[in-house]
């Protein structure tokens, strides 16, 4: 268990992200029928980048993939990627529902197959979305980031050419990504699992024990590897939602594959300021991207 001092650092983390007003986009498109099923777009901003395409930074929000927790949350951070001269497209997907699991608790974590449906669609439709919405934005140059749950669901998106040959996203060669930087990512289920990650949230979007280790082939980015893209992990030493050993087994699953994953630590940071604007950490993340986009 924490220390108090500790949970409170944490605490204040999670209340200065939040504390942003949600930002509106610049426009929003639909990449199927279910109301979750959208991507809201931001345009750059900044004025200092050259002339011609930027970078296409596609955004995954976290939440544990519950309900309670949409792309709303993570929009303040979405803007201040189109500050930075990135076009954004922010993809929202289909969660858990708002019922507390068996026994109360937290809600459900995910929807089995839904939320890996949403992603892979989204993914597939942005290209023709981007070119109707977001003018400015070079599809050979595309970075997909995501935070915690989105981590995760950025890092899956990235190995789909990794899956099982039965699984209905599987790409036949990999995506045409610069790259992924995933930001506390959870990106080993069996670690995340170990240390009860976000109150059993891994089990539950795979459908729970029974269906765990039958489903984990199929959604643990520490199982695909090595992807061929290059991937960044972000993660903060303090971290007591998503601890750094997660990202630390992922770095070295992906090593043992034969590729290398960065792993930028950083002291004295925990969850949230990964995509706190105004967290010096944030701005680490952007030159992370940037690394990878430019």
């Amino acid at each position: 268990m924490p220390d108090d001092a500790a949970a409170a650092r944490a605490a204040a983390e999670e209340e200065s992200a939040f504390a942003h007003p949600a930002v509106d986009p610049d426009s929003t498109a639909a990449y199927g029928d279910h109301p979750d099923q959208l991507v809201d777009f931001y345009a750059p901003r900044a004025e200092s980048v050259p002339g011609g395409p930027v970078p296409l930074v596609v955004v995954l929000h976290g939440g544990a993939w519950r309900a309670a927790y949409d792309r709303r949350h993570i929009s303040p951070f979405a803007d201040f990627l189109a500050r930075r001269g990135f076009a954004v497209a922010s993809v929202e997907y289909r969660r858990g529902s708002a019922i507390p699991a068996q026994g109360g608790g937290a809600p459900v974590a995910g929807r089995w197959p839904e939320t890996f449906d949403d992603v892979a669609a989204a993914l597939d439709a942005l290209p023709g979305l981007v070119r109707e919405n977001l003018a400015q934005a070079d599809l050979r140059r595309v970075v997909v980031t995501g935070h915690s749950a989105g981590g995760h669901l950025a890092l899956w998106a990235a190995a789909r050419h990794l899956l099982p040959g039965d699984a209905p996203w599987h790409l036949e060669r990999p995506a045409p990504l610069r790259g992924v930087v995933a930001l506390a990512p959870i990106a080993d289920f069996e670690v995340a699992d170990k240390l009860d990650v976000c109150a059993g949230a891994t089990r539950q979007l795979l459908g729970g024990d029974e269906k765990f280790a039958e489903r984990r082939p199929y959604a643990d980015p520490a199982l695909l590897l090595p992807t061929g893209i290059a991937t960044t992990l972000v993660q903060g030493r303090t971290d007591l939602t998503v601890p750094q050993a997660v990202a630390e087994a992922y770095a070295d699953a992906a090593a043992k594959a034969g590729e290398v994953a960065g792993l930028t630590l950083l002291e004295d940071v925990g969850h949230f300021p990964l995509i706190d604007p105004a967290a010096d950490a944030c701005a680490v993340v952007a030159e992370e991207i940037a690394q990878l986009a430019w």
